[in-house]
């Protein structure tokens, strides 16, 4: 696996062969997760435009290194720096993929990055309403979880299909949980407990909405219907913030029977309309541009 430097910090990340359209899909794992369950999904997606996965900073095989911005900012600017780093190996149409909080940071960087990005498909992503006993019960289990990670506890076969049943309607299986138990005890401490604390803050949660009530290029969600983590509720409150969502258009597909791991549950679903959002749908981004002007 390649890696390159961030901010000081060794960074493992996946490119496959940039297409005919020109369109690179860059994918941003989760909390306590990493690059890997985007690659069923890369599969399929990888014959038809470019793919580009990466560790968040202080998860899977990244480091930690100089920068101890823990915030969607801070991260955000981390993959600013990528894209930057890979000017020369990507399509001229990038699109950010985000999964959970790895949405978050999809959205924020297109904000930040303006033009330079074509658009933001956020999966079991949402949020922006703060109810303060259910965050601060959140973090307590939070920061509960990331102090008890032995590092042997992959070794342990029968924790493998709890971890594959966890927070999903369709169980992953006995190999994706051992998966989610090597990347639950491979997260640096600091980057797991700072980003449970630093994305979940009143401030944080109440911003994200008026991000999305700015950008300027098209954003899509696909939310599960059995997601306990990201209820669907969650995911049309941020999306109706979007000027495209205000000029009339649906922004927010829900996909049935699925949990809070839609890459792994409905792999091809999410893939199908992925492309149709990606390659085929223009409206939105007419609607976008009526508002603007």
């Amino acid at each position: 696996m390649p890696y390159l430097f961030l901010a000081g910090a060794r960074h493992a990340y996946s490119l496959t062969s940039l297409r005919d359209s020109q369109c690179t899909l860059v994918f941003v794992h989760g909390w306590l997760l990493s690059q890997a369950y985007w690659q069923p999904l890369i599969d399929l997606l990888s014959p038809q435009v470019q793919c580009l996965s990466y560790d968040l900073r202080g998860f899977g095989r990244s480091q930690l290194g100089e920068r101890r911005d823990f915030s969607p900012r801070g991260y955000a600017a981390d993959l600013g720096e990528l894209l930057e780093q890979l000017q020369g190996e990507i399509g001229r149409q990038v699109w950010l993929v985000g999964h959970s909080l790895g949405g978050t940071i999809a959205l924020w960087a297109a904000h930040s990055l303006g033009d330079r990005i074509a658009g933001v498909l956020c999966l079991n992503a949402g949020g922006g309403i703060y109810v303060q006993q259910d965050f601060e019960k959140f973090r307590r289990a939070g920061q509960a979880l990331v102090r008890l990670r032995p590092p042997w506890l992959p070794r342990i076969a029968w924790l493998y299909e709890s971890f594959g049943r966890d927070s999903t309607h369709i169980p992953l299986g006995r190999d994706w949980g051992r998966q989610r138990l090597i990347d639950f005890v491979a997260a640096q401490r600091e980057a797991a407990q700072r980003t449970l604390l630093e994305f979940t803050t009143a401030e944080e949660v109440h911003q994200l909405p008026q991000i999305v009530s700015q950008l300027r290029q098209p954003a899509y969600f696909i939310a599960g219907d059995r997601d306990r983590i990201m209820e669907p509720q969650y995911v049309r409150y941020l999306a109706s913030f979007h000027p495209a969502s205000r000029a009339g258009a649906s922004l927010v597909v829900e996909l049935p029977h699925c949990g809070h791991m839609g890459m792994l549950e409905q792999t091809a679903a999410v893939k199908s309309q992925f492309m149709n959002w990606v390659l085929y749908n223009q409206e939105d981004q007419e609607a976008i541009t009526l508002l603007q002007t």
